[in-house]
């Protein structure tokens, strides 16, 4: 088959202990899905069914090695969240909820960096979020741990420092929808596929960063990265 134009480059993340590759499809992200963050937000955590955005596989930066990433334009507002971010190895639709770990190649440690003043701009007009959330280089993602060697993390500190002041700090027990409530929920949507990535929210404690600023997030068991923001 001949292309009209060339093809984009193919987005992919390393895989921990193994030199293949995890090719990157889509990024579904889970919105306000800790208690405490959602507050924060000025909304009610008891009252709201899950809700999801997209980025686009361009967002995906693999920072299974310190990375460097440009401080975006049109913002003077760049907000970090740190995030447990869930590979998918095997699509489906209407997964249920007890099957659909077995869908799951494997976790990461995430960033969903967010252009919060666009954001909140476009939330208050009652328009899309995509400049504040989708954007080229907006989700710098560690190295994945596959479940077949780590199984399936139910708790562990979630955490980001920046500079080394604390930011952010919770358990990933703290999810109001589990990764196989999101799972489950999804795939009654669209038919999820393999290289699909969920994002599934961020604790509280989400601040702006600007240029020379470094941030390091970690999840205990599935190690960390380090992101510097420049000019």
């Amino acid at each position: 088959m001949k292309l009209a134009v060339e093809a984009p480059p193919l987005h992919t993340l390393s895989v921990a202990g193994r030199d293949e590759k995890f090719p990157v499809n889509r990024v579904f992200c889970v919105g306000r899905n800790y208690a405490a963050h959602a507050r924060e937000m000025g909304k009610d955590p008891d009252r709201e069914p899950p809700f999801f955005f997209m980025k686009p596989a361009s967002a995906v930066v693999d920072a299974a090695s310190p990375v460097r990433l440009p401080y975006p334009p049109k913002t003077a507002n760049y907000h970090h969240e740190i995030e447990l971010v869930v590979a998918i190895a095997r699509g489906g639709r209407d997964i249920p909820v007890e099957r659909a770990l077995e869908h799951v190649y494997g976790y990461a440690v995430g960033l969903d960096m967010t252009r919060r003043d666009l954001q909140l701009e476009a939330r208050d007009k009652g328009r899309p979020w995509e400049f504040g959330k989708s954007f080229a280089q907006s989700a710098p993602i560690g190295a994945l741990h596959r479940a077949q060697d780590i199984g399936h993390p139910r708790a562990a500190a979630i955490t980001l420092t920046v500079n080394g002041q604390p930011r952010q700090r919770s358990d990933i027990d703290q999810l109001i929808w589990s990764v196989a409530e999101a799972i489950a929920v999804l795939s009654a949507y669209d038919a999820l596929e393999p290289g699909d990535l969920i994002m599934t929210g961020t604790p509280e404690g989400v601040k702006a960063v600007v240029a020379g600023d470094a941030m390091r997030g970690a999840i205990a068991g599935l190690g960390e990265i380090e992101v510097r923001i420049e000019d």
